[in-house]
């Protein structure tokens, strides 16, 4: 799978981020909110949409409940975790570029 070039949104970024270890919906919609320093709110219908479709994609699983009954739980598949690793260096080639332009040029 081609895990360059996906610019993926912020909310995508942050739930996969948040889904290195294995969360239920509302413990994402939490962690999403704490990782961004509760920049990020993510509501429930786009969470689970955006887990809809990150199923669908493979960067992600459902996990086996512990019992019957208990509630959905998700985690990161080894491709998921190169996508975000393809969106972060991404994201550092931004910063890179900023820098050099705003920062070295005018000196």
């Amino acid at each position: 799978m081609n895990t360059t070039n996906n610019a993926l949104t912020e909310a995508v970024y942050y739930i996969l981020l948040a889904l290195t270890e294995p969360l239920h919906g509302y413990g994402i919609m939490q962690r999403t909110a704490a990782l961004s320093g509760g920049r990020l709110v993510i509501s429930a219908g786009t969470l689970y949409g955006a887990l809809s479709t990150l199923l669908e994609k493979g960067w992600i699983e459902q996990s086996e409940p512990a019992c019957a009954g208990r509630k959905k739980t998700y985690r990161l598949t080894p491709t998921g975790r190169a996508v975000l690793e393809a969106e972060l260096e991404r994201l550092r080639e931004l910063v890179r570029n900023g820098e050099r332009i705003l920062f070295e040029e005018t000196r």
